[in-house]
């Protein structure tokens, strides 16, 4: 009833021979993804070094830097010096941010099984969250 097919598939398949662009594993694109993360992470932590200097912030950032420098195989992020951040206008916006953040590169670091990672993000969303609570009881 069918004619048989005669030419070659216009699909290709990946046990059929070699592709043109670099595959990359499962566990270097999760490196990647919270390497990402912490980057924004740690610049919403400069930001809030900015706004509110502190030795807490300091140290946080410190580690946040040397996690994305061992994510990026030894190289150290971008960041822009603290007196250049302009400051945030909402200190608890910024705070709900950071903690949102946090919590994104807490979940894949429990994806690769990053035991350190996953400890430093849910420091910091406890830090984050307890710097948000004296806030949201006085607003209410």
């Amino acid at each position: 009833m069918y004619e048989p097919i005669r030419s070659k598939s216009v699909h290709s398949t990946v046990a059929g021979g070699t592709s043109d662009f670099p595959h990359r594993s499962r566990e270097e694109e999760l490196d990647i993804q919270l390497a990402g993360h912490l980057a924004t992470l740690l610049a919403a932590t400069d930001e809030l070094r900015a706004q509110a200097p502190s030795e807490e912030l300091d140290t946080a950032a410190e580690r946040l830097a040397e996690q994305v420098a061992r994510l990026r195989g030894g190289r150290a992020p971008a960041r822009l010096p603290a007196p250049a951040a302009p400051p945030a206008p909402h200190p608890a916006a910024l705070h709900r941010r950071a903690h949102t953040l946090a919590s994104r590169a807490l979940v894949v670091a429990a994806s690769r099984a990053d035991t350190a990672v996953a400890i430093l993000t849910a420091e910091r969303m406890d830090a984050h969250a307890a710097a948000l609570e004296p806030r949201e009881l006085a607003s209410r």
